[in-house]
Order: C-alpha cells, then sequence, then structure tokens
C-alpha cells in the first residue's frame, strides 16, 4: 500500500501525510467527507493531530476521490478492533514476535503449529509484513504462555524479537538479548488493590 501512496502522492508530501495517517487508522474517504466507520470525523481535528491545515486535508479528499485507484481503497477502509491493548488487563498474554521477511510464512506457521502442539488458547491473530516495516506477528492468548513454549519460540526459523505482553511481572527472569517482557502495571496495582480490601 505505501507503493500506491508513494506512487500517487510523490509530488504531495503533505497530502501524502494524510493519506498514510487515514490509511494507518482506517479511516474512509466518501462524499467528500473522512468517516470512521459511519462516523464522520471532524476536519479540523484530524488537520491538528496530522499536523498539517485543514486546507491539506480538503485537497486530499478531493485529489483520492478524482484518482479512481485511489478511491477505491480509501471509501473501504474500515479500522480493525484488536485485544492486543486490553489483553493484559484480561489476564491475557500477547505475543509480538519480529520475524525475517524472507522467512515471514514459515515463522508464522511454526509459532502456530508450536501453540497447537502444547494446547495454548489462541484468541487473536494479527500481522503485519509491509515492506517498508518490520514483520510482526502478533498472537493474544487465554491465560498464560508456558516457560518452554516461551523458550521454543526463541529458537525457531527466522525469529528476530519476542516481545511479551503480560499481566505477571515474574516473567520479566525470561528476558534474553532478543527478548522482553512487558508487565501491565495497571493490572498489578488492581490486584494488589484487591489484595489489601
Amino acid at each position: 500500500m505505501m507503493l500506491v501512496l508513494e506512487a500517487y502522492f510523490k509530488n504531495y508530501p503533505a497530502r501524502r501525510k494524510v493519506a498514510e495517517f487515514l490509511f494507518e487508522n482506517g479511516l474512509s474517504v466518501k462524499n467528500g467527507k473522512i468517516y470512521l466507520r459511519d462516523v464522520e470525523v471532524p476536519i479540523s481535528e484530524l488537520a491538528r493531530i496530522i499536523g498539517v491545515n485543514r486546507k491539506i486535508v480538503y485537497h486530499t479528499i478531493d485529489y483520492i476521490e478524482k484518482t479512481y485507484p485511489l478511491k477505491l481503497i480509501f471509501e473501504k477502509l474500515n479500522p480493525l478492533p484488536s485485544l492486543i491493548d486490553v489483553a493484559p488487563l484480561m489476564g491475557w498474554e500477547v505475543l509480538e514476535i519480529e520475524l525475517d521477511k524472507g522467512r515471514y510464512l514459515k515463522g508464522f506457521s511454526d509459532v502456530l503449529e508450536l501453540l497447537h502442539e502444547n494446547n495454548v488458547p489462541v484468541m487473536e491473530v494479527f500481522s503485519r509484513n509491509l515492506r517498508e516495516e518490520p514483520t510482526k506477528l502478533y498472537i493474544v492468548i487465554d491465560g498464560t504462555l508456558p516457560v518452554e513454549v516461551f523458550v521454543r519460540v526463541k529458537d525457531m526459523e527466522g525469529f528476530k524479537k519476542l516481545i511479551l505482553h503480560t499481566p505477571e511481572k515474574d516473567k520479566e527472569k525470561l528476558v534474553c538479548n532478543y527478548c522482553e517482557v512487558k508487565y501491565c502495571p495497571k493490572r498489578a496495582l488492581i490486584e494488589r488493590l484487591s489484595a489489601t480490601r
């Protein structure tokens, strides 16, 4: 998609900035307006957040609607809801795995096979393999990841880095040079408050 934006917006850097923001956030362009699903987004607020003036946003909308390939793409955009940010608050864990671009499919397949073999309940899988960005795989699991699975993920073909988002602080001891554990401080605070009552 970024190649499409580069091709159509190469002479319009400010408009490209707007188009990239719309694409990354799943905001659609229809009938001269910008929408988040069926809710119209105020142009002035959007311009403020992106860091451009309103005129640039209006020019971008006009350009998208007059350019048929862009119109086809931008009128169908929608945000994708995800459990990634709320998972640790719910007591679930998120595996954020960075993979080699050349071994993306193999790595993706191997990780899911490993989770299946170990009966790890997967709730959501989200992945990005865009040319300009690191290749990432996000997997939300119900419960906590067994330590032996954590260790085996790090040894997989195509593995580059693992970040485990967890509600449990004690998982920090699993960290190596390629891994990172981010525990949920809100979850820890909630548990501490519950224990004192």
